[in-house]
């Protein structure tokens, strides 16, 4: 039998750092005791001027692949999830394999916004399976919204960061890869997102001058309870599904280590409360990074691992996302 795999990984955070001290003083309001007791963000990081999207993917990708030993050239495919592309057209993904030198591998991007990383981490391990010539994988998570915030906007300045997360999937003779299912309440598509610079909204000219430049935006309300009431069915629906394709009934307690998008701490303490788990079985990067969208679980699964408290090998881990849309995915592997 032939098996998905994750072989290694790598992360990215950009040197400019905005504490929450700064943002008291650039909207003259204080927001920072706010944000740490209802948020848990202290600092996040912006990349530098001349910095795009794809320097930041590229970046976590070089780690990556040093970390499994490869050469770029090793990869058969690159698979970019972020809702912040270079360019509307074409993928990020070609300019990653172009700045890369990864001359051999297909590319393209996924676009599900902050839950993109675990769905294209899931088509990147069926693909392994099913492409019995294809080794490696390279799967990406990036997020530059920096360039897409309006600095005035205290509901979306303090939260969004720019970051990078990656891993190589790979073929393996032992499961990695276990289940993954996904979900969406399309009905709140148009509630927060970038709304300009697509066929709806295109910029042109008079659109500028009318609506501004594209920026994230909240646009009207959806439940702020909506993360904690969907991902515990989200889990059961996927243990229920991995314990189908394994034979193994798997039950939450089973689950040595899970990461979340990383957009609110409380949601995730009320989360491992309501699946019954200790916060010790997750980690967190938003007090120091930000939220960081699509690249979020990629840069804290990383992140755990650089301190030693990430998954060992024989473990289960389980990446649980959300985002716009809103779409939802989760995915369970066991650590090789």
């Amino acid at each position: 039998m032939r098996h998905a795999q994750i072989i290694s990984t790598g992360g990215y955070v950009p040197e400019r750092v905005m504490t929450n001290a700064d943002f008291d003083q650039l909207l003259g309001e204080p927001v920072g005791d706010w944000l740490v007791e209802n948020v848990g963000i202290r600092e996040r990081h912006f990349m530098a001027e001349e910095q795009v999207t794809s320097d930041l993917a590229v970046a976590a990708g070089r780690i990556a692949l040093e970390r499994a030993g490869l050469e770029p050239n090793d990869l058969d495919r690159i698979i970019v999830a972020t809702d912040t592309p270079d360019y509307l057209s074409p993928a990020t993904a070609a300019v990653v394999q172009a700045k890369l030198g990864a001359r051999r591998a297909g590319v393209f991007d996924l676009n599900s916004a902050c839950a993109g990383w675990v769905t294209a981490l899931d088509v990147a391990a069926k693909t392994i399976i099913i492409e019995r010539e294809e080794r490696f994988m390279l799967v990406i998570g990036a997020y530059g919204m920096s360039r897409f915030l309006d600095w005035n906007d205290k509901k979306t300045v303090t939260l969004f960061a720019d970051g990078a997360g990656a891993v190589i999937v790979g073929a393996g003779s032992q499961p990695g890869w276990l289940a993954t299912v996904t979900a969406a309440a399309g009905e709140y598509h148009d509630a927060l997102g970038i709304y300009s610079g697509g066929t709806y909204r295109p910029a042109t000219a008079a659109n500028l001058t009318q609506y501004g430049p594209p920026q994230v935006q909240f646009v009207r309300k959806f439940p702020a309870t909506f993360n904690t009431e969907q991902w515990p069915p989200l889990i059961e629906r996927l243990l229920a599904k991995a314990s189908a394709a394994t034979g193994v009934r798997l039950q939450p307690d089973d689950v040595n280590h899970y990461y979340f998008t990383q957009v609110n701490l409380r949601v995730i303490e009320a989360t491992m409360a309501a699946i019954g788990q200790p916060l010790s079985k997750t980690h967190w990067i938003m007090d120091k990074w930000g939220y960081t969208g699509s690249a979020c679980i990629p840069m804290a699964l990383d992140d755990a691992l650089a301190q030693g408290k990430g998954p060992q090998p024989g473990s289960l881990a389980l990446f649980c996302a959300s985002g716009g849309g809103i779409a939802l995915a989760a995915s369970l592997w066991r650590w090789r």
